[in-house]
């Protein structure tokens, strides 16, 4: 990855939790791409404290022993360089404010920065400014995977929200036949979430969204409000999205010359034992690869989420020159690496991020070991 004097390479990944030790050999395939980078982000799936405690909101809900880790498991933010965390995950407030406030001084003690929650709303809404080499780049970051009494409001901790209501219709007559499912984002949080960006570019030469939102392990479906929230987003100043919570990739669109990853799959994480999840769905059921299951492997999510990505931007003064995305793996033992072009797997992603992204408007091209999202 060249570096140049009047650029600034961003590298992103998605969640980040490991919850076997020692966490730190997560890193040890993809940190060579990573060290590459000016910046580093990525999406966090945990709190990491000791206090707080669990409302218990029942199986495939969230919640659980996971979603709160001792501290020391934090020490992988560290070790893969990362320089800001997106704390707007569906499973911040699962053990209350206090585990979440640990978090975020935590964090800031290990000198990541942290965006979309906090001690109260302004907090949890504020943009992080970063600065390098002359050029100013904001990080936003929002949640649209969360429950009652979540959200930051006033001077209550919790998560910037960007919700969005839930219809259904029938569709067909045959018994059994899914619904359509229609979701419409919350006028207020989309307003908020504009004016949030607009202020941020104020105060910066680009703004970098990430938002934790729709359909998890489902292959290819993105939730009807996910569209116009990322075409608001774009319209108000936005110059990346960067999506997860899926677990798996998903669609990648250029609108107006800037690109929205929908989902950038998984990073650094082990995930849950219990493979039960999405079969009380009764709609799809997953095959995962025996390889990755115990005792030899740790990495239980479908074979989908084997194929991963890192989202690489070079930002200039007040432009995005580039944006791309470097395929990658996880193996057995949930462990990112990143591919070079002679490898078959390298195709095996390229080819499913065409084939996730056909509904968009995209086109990808091959520049040595990335692939190029070109804009015009």
């Amino acid at each position: 990855m060249e570096k140049s004097n009047n650029s600034v390479s961003l590298l992103a990944g998605a969640d980040i939790g490991p919850v076997v030790e020692p966490v730190d050999q997560f890193a040890d395939l993809v940190l060579p791409s990573l060290k590459e980078a000016d910046l580093r982000f990525a999406q966090c799936e945990r709190t990491y404290s000791e206090g707080g405690h669990s409302p218990g909101w029942g199986t495939g809900s969230g919640g659980g022993e996971h979603s709160r880790l001792h501290p020391r498991l934090a020490s992988i933010w560290k070790t893969a360089q990362i320089d800001v965390a997106s704390l707007a995950s569906n499973h911040t407030m699962d053990w209350g404010p206090e585990a979440l406030l640990d978090t975020l001084e935590l964090f800031r003690g290990m000198g990541v920065q942290t965006v979309g929650a906090g001690k109260n709303e302004e907090e949890a809404r504020r943009a992080i400014v970063l600065e390098r080499k002359g050029i100013k780049i904001a990080f936003l970051a929002y949640c649209s995977v969360l429950r009652s009494g979540q959200a930051a409001t006033g001077d209550r901790a919790g998560i910037a929200p960007m919700r969005a209501h839930t219809y259904y219709e029938a569709v067909d007559y045959q018994p059994g036949t899914p619904p359509k499912v229609v979701t419409v984002p919350y006028e207020e949080d989309l307003l908020a979430l504009q004016g949030d960006i607009r202020k941020a570019k104020k105060q910066a030469d680009i703004v970098v969204l990430s938002i934790h939102w729709g359909v998890r392990v489902l292959p290819k479906v993105i939730a009807t409000y996910q569209p116009p929230v990322a075409h608001a987003a774009i319209d108000a100043g936005a110059d990346l999205i960067l999506g997860h919570h899926a677990h798996i990739l998903k669609a990648v669109e250029v609108y107006k010359g800037k690109v929205c990853f929908y989902s950038m799959g998984n990073f650094m994480t082990t995930g849950s034992n219990d493979v039960r999840l999405p079969y009380l769905w009764n709609l799809y059921w997953y095959r995962i690869d025996p390889e990755y299951m115990p005792p030899r492997g740790r990495y239980h999510f479908p074979v989908d989420s084997e194929k991963t990505l890192l989202v690489k931007a070079v930002f200039g003064k007040h432009e995005v020159k580039r944006v791309s995305f470097l395929p990658a793996f996880i193996n057995h033992r949930a462990q990112p690496e990143t591919l070079k072009r002679d490898d078959p797997r390298f195709a095996e992603v390229l080819n499913y991020m065409e084939w996730v992204s056909d509904q968009y408007p995209h086109r990808f091209r091959i520049d040595q070991n990335e692939i190029v999202v070109q804009t015009r």
